[in-house]
């Protein structure tokens, strides 16, 4: 049987908001399980390599154990408690959500601070997020990191 809409829209913003909550817990595997075992993942960077040498999370990813490693590769290059992510919203289309809100790190080998803004779009089947699209600040970020 099909799911109706407002059922499909549940299940997505359940997913969303248990993402959200794994992620304040910090364990990339538990995390990770809420993914498809193949997702389509995107992190909105230049083309060029700008900075990817010191965030080298910010790759192409595909499977649930790559969504992990992203998570586990993102808190090693940051300073551990001098995190904040602020979420403004969540929005719900179907299977769809857009999480709009402001990430606040410290980069590890830079010791600098940095605030980016940020759009993640995800998109939610049979309670496994298939889509993870990010859109961010990345000039931010890439200061953060790179020389003074």
């Amino acid at each position: 049987m099909t799911p109706t809409p407002t059922e499909t829209a549940t299940t997505t913003r359940a997913t969303v908001e248990e993402l959200l909550r794994r992620i304040g817990q910090g364990d990339p595997d538990h995390i990770a399980e809420l993914y498809a075992a193949h997702a389509d993942w995107k992190l909105s960077w230049p083309d060029d390599e700008h900075g990817r040498a010191a965030t080298p999370w910010i790759t192409q990813r595909g499977t649930r154990g790559d969504a992990a490693a992203h998570y586990r590769e993102l808190a090693a290059h940051h300073v551990p408690g001098a995190a904040d992510t602020r979420i403004e919203r969540v929005l719900v289309d179907g299977a769809d959500a857009v999480v709009l809100g402001e990430i606040r790190q410290t980069a590890r080998p830079t010791g600098r601070p940095y605030r980016a803004r940020f759009a993640l779009h995800l998109t939610v089947e049979d309670g496994r997020i298939v889509r993870h699209h990010v859109y961010e600040d990345s000039l931010s970020v890439a200061r953060a990191f790179g020389p003074v």
